[in-house]
């Protein structure tokens, strides 16, 4: 929606607003715009029988409070501290299943399910940057995976260090291992030749010092036990240094990204070092399966195996760029869906019950109110429909006839909460097939929806209060408009 280029107005105020509302919940895009644009559609026709827009946009105002408050009493709540692992793989699969096809919707409500179980920690808030997605164009869109550790979208800067090994030590370093030249302007002068060499020997013995001492680290740490030890460092590494690391058998890796620092430690234990000096065991990460994957003239390194890791990776897989795209933005919305459950505590039934169970509820409170109030919240309870009207034409069903089953089987007794089967018009419960969506959601569309819808409405009564209370032209001999 970023991307459109939309030139009328009130259809870019509209298109910002889903904007708005993907931004701040992940889902409900199509929703928001079908809303607001129905509530405009309703308005119209009470307009067209000059009813004003300040009645409509009360009865908007009274109906929305009144929604919001429903909200609260139809929500479903869920126990966030032994959360169900099938409860948030329903709540995925709902949002995945109308941005992707269901195959890989579903492998994908997989994958964000264990990436939010992975990244969560008790009484903080969740961090989906800890979540990195990196894609490789090749295989398909199923070939995407859930990676317990990280990938590094470069590999090893010299030739014949290892390319893949087993039972890993981590050690994540933030040390330049290179030549440097000084930050100020100096000049070193010598009379001969060997003076030359002793300068250029003492300042290489300055880097081979702090190599040396990593040498002497790992050796200390790993003995005869044939574990691996990898070196990930911030900064760089010149090709003396690697052949110094190589020839003891560690993996080096330089100029890794910031961003990779913070996960790496959440994900493999450890912490990032910025001293060689006094180096302890626990500064140590671990991986089980540290291994080089070259694709074309890129390479990456993958660090998998992680114990009790709280970041972790998805590597996205699709033949082209559009694919890898569209996956990226729906396991996006996926992971925010599956935040948003844990976080709101609770979740609502779907497939239309919500918005069906909504218009009863407005109709009824319809009858308690006087006076022309009455006639927006109507037009509200009306524009709420346009979601299983929606999901009804959407599915080749007869509206009309779908509609009317959903009212006389939410009217029936013990009013149950019904939705729309796509299958087959009838009505289903949406609780007992894991149909779910999100609290927020609903709330951010029932707020943003009618607030745009109520804003345009008096946008208009402000032009013409300005065309009619026009002051006076400059020019007397022109007539006042």
């Amino acid at each position: 929606l970023d991307e459109m280029q939309i030139q009328p107005p009130t259809a870019s105020i509209i298109a910002r607003t889903a904007t708005a509302q993907d931004d701040i919940t992940g889902d409900g895009t199509t929703s928001n715009v079908l809303f607001t644009g129905e509530l405009l559609r309703q308005s119209a026709i009470h307009l067209s029988e000059g009813l004003h827009p300040r009645v409509i946009v009360e009865g908007f105002e009274l109906a929305r409070d009144q929604c919001m408050k429903f909200v609260d009493e139809f929500k479903t709540t869920v126990d966030t501290k032994e959360i169900d692992t099938e409860m948030l793989m329903a709540v995925a699969k709902s949002s995945l299943r109308t941005k992707v096809h269901q195959k890989l919707a579903d492998h994908l409500a997989d994958i964000a399910v264990r990436c939010i179980k992975c990244i969560r920690k008790p009484d903080l808030p969740i961090d989906l940057h800890m979540v990195e997605l990196m894609h490789m164009v090749h295989k398909s869109d199923m070939d995407t995976r859930y990676i317990d550790g990280l990938v590094l979208d470069h590999g090893a800067r010299h030739p014949n260090m290892a390319k893949r090994s087993e039972n890993c030590y981590i050690m994540i370093l933030n040390v330049s291992l290179e030549y440097e030249k000084s930050e100020v302007n100096a000049g070193f002068f010598y009379s001969n030749a060997e003076e030359r060499e002793q300068q250029i020997a003492a300042e290489r013995k300055f880097t081979d010092d702090k190599v040396l001492k990593i040498i002497k680290f790992k050796e200390k740490i790993c003995g005869d036990s044939g574990k691996g030890f990898i070196l990930i460092n911030q900064k760089g590494i010149d090709p003396l240094s690697l052949d110094l690391l190589q020839k003891a058998g560690i993996v080096g890796i330089r100029r890794a990204k910031r961003r990779n620092m913070e996960r790496l430690s959440l994900a493999c234990g450890g912490y990032a070092v910025n001293s060689v000096d006094d180096l302890e065991e626990k500064c140590l990460g671990f991986a089980d399966l540290v291994y080089e994957h070259v694709l074309g003239e890129d390479k990456y390194t993958f660090v998998e195996g992680c114990k009790n890791a709280h970041s972790c990776t998805v590597l996205l897989n699709g033949p082209n760029d559009h694919t890898i795209r569209q996956i990226k933005d729906a396991l996006r919305d996926g992971l925010r869906a599956v935040r948003n459950v844990i976080e709101d505590g609770a979740v609502i039934p779907g497939a239309g019950a919500f918005e069906v169970a909504a218009y009863n509820m407005l109709q009824e409170f319809k009858r308690t109110q006087k006076g022309r109030v009455k006639l927006g919240i109507d037009a509200f309870a009306n524009a709420l429909l346009v979601v299983p009207k929606t999901l009804a034409e959407n599915a080749g069903l007869d509206v009309q006839q779908a509609i009317i089953a959903l009212m006389e089987q939410s009217h029936s007794e013990g009013k149950p909460k019904v939705g729309l089967d796509l299958a087959t018009g009838k009505c289903l419960m949406p609780a007992d097939l894991g149909i779910w969506d999100n609290v927020r959601v609903k709330r951010q569309l029932l707020h943003l929806g009618s607030l745009v819808a109520m804003k345009l409405l008096l946008v208009d009564e402000v032009i013409r209060a300005g065309r009619k209370f026009n002051k006076a032209p400059a020019d007397p001999n022109q007539p006042v408009m």
